[in-house]
């Protein structure tokens, strides 16, 4: 485990310790995108932003927290693609068009409805992504640094879109969270990870300034052994 690895876990526990200390998420939320108090707000106040009314296309992870986005990015109209839980399909992503649905939005867009109904995609099937709503642990307010849970998956699943072109500069990048989630302080952040531009609470919309640019596709060298024997697209 590296310094950047050891200060990243530090973080992570206080943020976990703190939110089930003040019931802000579930006990049991160590290890996980916290299932925040407050998740329909930040969704309501992240639909407010030009951002999200001029975006057509939406990529969000699958944890329950960011489920009222994808409830709402449905419900717009919006074309939505959804990462399959570990990246563990050859095609990564779930298809999610209102248009072709066959089941209620709120079935269709949880872990376990999108499985049923929802094709799965790979990189060379998909549109261009204009705005990514990710989970979160903690998030600084000021650089928009992220830290996620630890798996790694987020940061492969934009650099896996960025290597297709799909996600560019012009992309946007939200997180919701929890006000608890909001830090003041600088966070670790290591060559792989990317920063927010905005970070939505229940309470507010904080506009990031990233201290740097993104990553400019997968880091081929910073991939472990388990990601590369569990993700089959790594292996394409």
């Amino acid at each position: 485990m590296t310094d950047i690895d050891r200060a990243k876990h530090a973080v992570r526990q206080e943020v976990w310790d703190l939110l089930e200390r003040d019931g802000a998420a579930p006990l049991g939320v160590h290890g996980h995108i916290p299932d925040f108090v407050g998740k329909e707000e930040a969704a309501a106040r992240l639909a407010e932003l030009e951002e999200w009314k001029n975006a057509r296309v939406i990529k969000c992870n699958p944890d329950r927290a960011q489920l009222p986005v994808r409830v709402r990015a449905l419900q717009e109209g919006k074309l939505l693609y959804m990462a399959v839980p570990r990246l563990a399909t050859p095609k990564p992503f779930y298809l999610l068009d209102p248009v072709s649905l066959t089941a209620p939005i709120e079935t269709a867009v949880t872990s376990s409805g999108a499985p049923q109904v929802a094709p799965t995609v790979g990189p060379d099937e998909m549109h261009p992504v204009d705005l990514i709503v990710c989970g979160s642990v903690a998030v600084s307010r000021r650089s928009g640094v992220r830290v996620g849970k630890g798996a790694g998956y987020s940061d492969l699943e934009i650099a896996l879109l960025t290597d297709a072109g799909l996600v560019t500069t012009e992309t946007v990048i939200a997180t919701t969270i929890h006000q608890t989630q909001l830090l003041e302080d600088d966070l670790p952040d290591a060559e792989h990870d990317f920063s927010v531009d905005f970070a939505i609470t229940p309470n507010e919309v904080v506009a990031c300034r990233p201290d740097r640019g993104r990553p400019s596709g997968i880091i081929r060298s910073n991939l472990r052994q388990d990601q590369l024997d569990s993700i089959p697209i790594l292996r394409a």
